[in-house]
């Protein structure tokens, strides 16, 4: 049950984004949610909390955060069921609703709701959310937890910064005792053709039901009465690349007056996926890949969904010419889905599955398992994957963008017990997605085609590879003669799967020149991605480029990271870089 939640003819909705505010949980203290809280600071959402304050203990604190606000409910809505539905809080979430426990959640970048209809009163309510930013080796993403003189510490086995708080919007929504709690568009389309059954969860008693399909002009296509019918679209526009057509799929519930209940539109595209012949096909048309690695953030708000900051992302990619992104390492907003399926830009959606290899840290100088333990004897994040993979899939589920699944990012697949943590997973992938789109695992160069153990449940080879930068590291001749020698091999144990770059790309310092086109420099970034992409062009069983990363982005302070990670396209407030010219120039060709 996880519909977006809109406002329209029998659902209002109230959004909660405002000032709120925090209080740090102290060591050795307990905060008493039936009382208000003291020592407060003010805090935006939805936005990370790190980066809007001065206090440095703060900014690194961890453990728990309290969030609190009033929840003012007119006397228009109180006979209605209320539902309260926060879009991301990072990483576990217990929700308080005047002093009383109404919902829990961990995993910190897909939705959860709750009715509150039993635990609120007419007019002022107190809203709290007890945040933790803890990671440890159960948690997705994962981290290395540890207490030093009794206070605790996260080393985030992951290159990004462990931004936490309520991220995305936090919204009130309305409907009636009788409503529709989800949507799940089953099509089939076939010469011009699209049949379309929906499946629809509803809640409560209804006398009669209505299923509409409208077109981009608002105009009825087709039309049943029944939820056991299916619907014919004749003529239909499909859902292309950077060339998006959306319908909607509108239920609505009637009682015996003929009086209306509910009613919900579901926005999708009618689109088909394949893979043959090692390449990548949509709507029956070879598709290849342009586009990046991306991340939610940006200055200030790091993690916090900003709709300007989407909007601009999305504007430069079509201005590269880019057709597609990776979610990177965690489920982007829903927010970014819907502006992907209404501009047509291709997703690789990805779970949190990220940090799944206890001897990896970027930092160099930090060993933080000194006896080299076995990821998959040592992790115990099974259950945690499992959830965010259904969450994922009964969120994004109907998205037209939607392609492919990534279910982790470099895990240890090179270790022993690979190969039984991965299986079920893929098989539970595809078992939820009723489209049984591809599922991908990007893969660390560890992994190599020698000692992998999971590319054979894989539906694509995504390799993240770095060769010229953390491999041969500036020098491209030999860089380059690796890279082949790998891409073959590859090739060779699988050649009826198609191969894709996910990641690669060099650190580059935005301004910095060099007539020797030095390491960090503008002209070696260049240098560096003509070599790959001499490659790539080689190999007709490329199906895809996504440089690493679209722009620089926060990561923790360590020994190879002064100020982040310099590997994008763009700085991290979005100014070109030199390369991005170049990009340009190619993509516009591809």
């Amino acid at each position: 049950m996880m519909l977006y939640p809109k406002m329209n003819e029998t659902r209002s909705l109230i959004d909660l984004s405002g000032i709120w505010k925090v209080q740090i949980e102290k060591q050795g203290t307990n905060i008493d949610p039936c009382k208000p809280l003291q020592e407060t600071i003010l805090i935006a959402v939805p936005a990370s909390l790190n980066d809007q304050v001065i206090d440095e203990e703060i900014r690194n604190h961890v453990g728990n955060f309290w969030y609190e606000t009033e929840l003012t409910l007119p006397s228009s809505i109180f006979n209605e069921r209320k539902v309260i539905r926060f879009a991301s809080v990072t990483h576990k979430a217990i929700v308080f609703i005047n002093g009383e426990k109404v919902a829990e959640h961990i995993g910190g970048f897909t939705p959860f709701e709750v009715e509150i209809d039993s635990h609120v009163k007419l007019g002022i309510n107190n809203l709290k959310v007890c945040v933790s930013n803890i990671l440890d080796e159960s948690t997705l993403p994962c981290g290395f937890y540890q207490e030093i003189n009794g206070k605790p510490y996260v080393t985030p086995r992951f290159d990004f910064f462990n931004y936490c708080g309520i991220h995305r919007p936090v919204k009130l929504y309305t409907t009636n005792h009788t409503h529709i709690d989800d949507i799940i568009i089953h099509y089939d389309y076939k010469d011009g053709e699209t049949s379309v059954t929906p499946e629809v969860a509803i809640s409560g008693e209804y006398d009669k039901v209505t299923i509409e399909i409208v077109d981009e002009n608002n105009k009825i296509v087709a039309k049943a009465n029944s939820l056991n019918e299916s619907l014919l679209i004749l003529g239909t526009h499909l859902w292309q690349p950077l060339q998006a057509y959306l319908y909607k799929l509108k239920v609505s519930l009637y009682n015996v007056n003929g009086n209306l209940l509910d009613t919900y539109a579901e926005e999708f595209g009618v689109r088909t996926v394949k893979i043959e012949n090692n390449k990548f096909y949509i709507n029956d048309k070879e598709f290849y890949f342009k586009g990046f690695g991306k991340h939610e953030d940006f200055p200030v708000l790091g993690k916090g969904f900003n709709s300007a900051v989407t909007n601009l992302d999305k504007n430069l990619m079509k201005w590269l010419g880019a057709n597609s992104f990776r979610t990177s390492h965690y489920p982007y907003s829903e927010e970014e889905m819907i502006l992907a399926d209404r501009e047509g830009i291709v997703v690789i959606d990805e779970v949190p599955g990220v940090g799944l290899f206890t001897n990896f840290h970027v930092d160099v100088n930090l060993n933080i398992n000194k006896d080299s333990k076995n990821t998959w004897q040592t992790l115990q994040t099974h259950d945690n994957h499992k959830n965010v993979i259904q969450e994922l899939v009964k969120r994004d589920k109907n998205h037209a963008c939607v392609v492919m699944w990534a279910i982790a990012n470099e895990p240890a697949s090179h270790q022993e017990g690979a190969g039984q943590y991965f299986r079920p997973l893929v098989e539970l992938t595809k078992r939820l997605d009723h489209q049984k789109r591809p599922v991908v695992i990007p893969n660390i160069v560890n992994a190599t085609p020698e000692l992998d153990q999971v590319t054979e449940f894989v539906d694509v080879i995504c390799l993240n590879r770095y060769y010229g930068w953390y491999i041969q590291h500036g020098n491209l001749d030999l860089a380059i003669e690796g890279l082949r020698n790998e891409l073959k091999k590859w090739h060779e144990k699988y050649p009826n799967k198609p191969i894709m770059f996910s990641e690669f790309g060099a650190d580059t310092i935005s301004g910095l020149h060099s007539l020797y086109r030095t390491p960090y420099s503008e002209e070696f970034q260049i240098d560096f991605y003509r070599r790959n992409f001499e490659v790539l062009d080689e190999l007709d069983y490329i199906v895809g480029e996504h440089l690493w990363n679209f722009a620089d982005f926060e990561t923790a302070a360590n020994i190879r990271r002064i100020d982040g990670n310099k590997k994008g396209i763009f700085t991290r407030d979005r100014r070109p870089k030199s390369i991005a010219f170049e990009l340009k120039r190619r993509w516009e060709k591809l």
